[in-house]
């Protein structure tokens, strides 16, 4: 069962995942939201997710491919409007 407190709390959602940006968990969770708490969104739903490049062998560019933090900050400065 989807939990939906945090959203009617802030009217928000970032959803930041791992994987790739296709066939990962986090677009079933967005598809799940936006049909049950459309109505208490304020902004769009923001995902942040893994760079779509070959992931190499090395554990350090492996790291890069990841979400970094400064992703996640940048989205949610996003969502609350507060940079471009």
């Amino acid at each position: 069962m989807l939990k939906l407190k945090s959203v009617k709390k802030t009217n928000r959602l970032l959803v930041c995942e791992e994987g790739f940006p296709f066939s990962g968990i986090g677009s079933e969770i967005i598809s799940q939201v936006q049909e049950k708490a459309f109505d208490w969104l304020d902004a769009p739903i923001k995902r942040v997710t893994g760079i779509d490049v070959p992931l190499p062998y090395a554990e350090n560019l492996e790291k890069m491919a990841l979400p970094q933090e400064n992703d996640i900050v940048n989205a949610v400065l996003k969502i609350l409007n507060k940079i471009d």
